[in-house]
């Protein structure tokens, strides 16, 4: 039998803590993937959040056509699908935006994000066991939050007051994910994200770096992230192989 990741009493903890918070307009819609798709998350975790671990790989939050459809961080449905071999049932929040339905593996959109991120690492890996095997990636958000618009709303865009009980409970989780997986290096993909580690992890033994995001929203990632992404997590020291590794 398996043994219990211990990033899942984290999760549920995490979960239930952000559930109890309130956010007001222009937020219309809040949903918790770590609730309505936790099936999914917590296969995810007990596949691959077993530690010690090199390095932890953070985002900044569930993208609308990534992990708030299928419970994974950048969780593009065919990588999560084809990749990591996780496609579980996912439920419905009790609110939803009609222009944001969730419809879990069934989704017909592809999160560019994710398609790049997890692109990247199965062209240098070729199986998620190497992959994990040194490292693991999470949200350090897990809400994602949708305007009256449809418009999704990132958590730096929230007002102080909605903001800081939010990140002090993130903060608290992230702390306790790396003490569980014994990581050395944290890596933040984007500058909330790498920001929000820092801020977490200060005081502790945990060198914290900084990748580009993967976003379409950026015009440097829309060059050549692959090559930016080599690039800085050369700079943070984590050696990436070019090409997998061959044999088994």
């Amino acid at each position: 039998m398996a043994k219990k990741s211990p990033l899942i009493e984290i999760a549920r903890q995490l979960a239930t803590d952000v559930d109890r918070l309130s956010f007001g307009a222009p937020v219309a819609y809040v949903y918790n993937p770590l609730a309505y798709a936790w099936t999914a998350h917590a296969r995810y975790l007990q596949l691959y959040g077993s530690g010690p671990k090199e390095a932890l790989f953070v985002g900044m939050n569930p993208g609308p056509f990534g992990m708030a459809q299928t419970g994974v961080p950048f969780g593009e449905v065919a990588a999560v699908r084809d990749f990591l071999g996780i496609s579980e049932s996912v439920a419905r929040p009790m609110r939803e935006h009609p222009k944001r339905p969730i419809l879990g593996f069934e989704c017909p959109r592809s999160e560019i994000s994710g398609a790049r991120f997890w692109g990247f690492f199965r062209d240098r890996f070729a199986t998620p066991a190497r992959f994990f095997a040194r490292f693991f990636v999470a949200n350090y958000c897990p809400l994602v939050f949708v305007e009256d618009s449809g418009k999704n709303r990132t958590p730096d865009k929230l007002p102080a007051a909605e903001r800081e009980p939010l990140l002090a409970i993130c903060d608290e989780a992230l702390a306790r994910m790396v003490d569980a997986l014994a990581v050395r290096h944290v890596i933040g993909i984007g500058a909330f994200a790498t920001q929000a580690s820092r801020r977490a992890l200060a005081g502790r033994d945990v060198s914290v770096g900084t990748m580009l995001h993967p976003s379409p929203a950026s015009p440097r990632a829309n060059r050549d992230w692959a090559g930016s992404a080599a690039l800085d997590l050369a700079h943070c020291g984590l050696r990436i192989p070019e090409k997998p590794p061959s044999g088994r």
